[in-house]
């Protein structure tokens, strides 16, 4: 039987399952209409130009950098670019499940404004065995673990690296394999994906 995620009640032994078992995972149709809702909004808010951090302004010290619109398309991409770094061996391939496991729990909760199509090709990895290439070492889970999580996220826009079925393919090629459509990022879709402590929370969970 399925995991159905909805923003709440994920278990250790929930994470465990999926990560290393393999088991299925399904969103809850209330998850699917509260990230629809918030999108709706976000979207609205950009068209009627109203300011918000991450999506049509910089971040950190360029926060106060509004975006043109056609900076905001190339935003997230160049977000992703930026923090996608990090030295050593990969991460186990029962980490970077768990890390994504949690990432969709978060995602699932509403409240994050990136496309439903994002969260679902989270989902759609798991349980189709395409695990992003993830390296050890690189983040400080300050607020987030930007760069590990910006590795998994280069798969949206069909880069960076991924296993599917034990072989380590470029992130297009593992996507295609596995039959799933590169979604790309629009606004707020990267930040959406890569804010917050999910690596940390994934392993510890494993670890536990």
């Amino acid at each position: 039987m399925a995991l159905v995620i909805r923003g709440s009640g994920l278990t250790i032994q929930d994470i465990v399952e999926v990560a290393r078992d393999n088991r299925k995972v399904e969103l809850h149709p209330d998850s699917v209409a509260k990230i629809k809702q918030c999108r709706d909004m976000l979207e609205k808010k950009i068209e009627a130009r109203e300011i918000m951090y991450g999506v049509n302004t910089g971040i950190g010290e360029l926060s106060e950098v509004v975006l043109t619109d056609e900076q905001i398309k190339d935003f997230q991409k160049y977000l992703i670019y930026n923090h996608a770094a990090g030295i050593g061996e990969p991460l186990p391939i029962e980490f970077v499940r768990a890390a994504m496991l949690s990432r969709i729990n978060v995602q699932a909760q509403g409240n994050s404004g990136g496309r439903l199509a994002i969260t679902e090709t989270l989902v759609d990895m798991l349980n189709k065995n395409v695990t992003p290439y993830v390296c050890e070492k690189g983040s400080v889970g300050a607020c987030g673990d930007l760069s590990p999580m910006s590795q998994i996220a280069l798969l949206m826009l069909g880069e960076g690296h991924a296993y599917h079925k034990g072989e380590l393919y470029e992130g297009k090629e593992a996507l295609g394999r596995a039959g799933i459509p590169v979604p790309g990022l629009k606004a707020r879709d990267g930040l959406a994906t890569i804010n917050g402590s999910n690596i940390l929370t994934g392993m510890s969970a494993i670890l536990l």
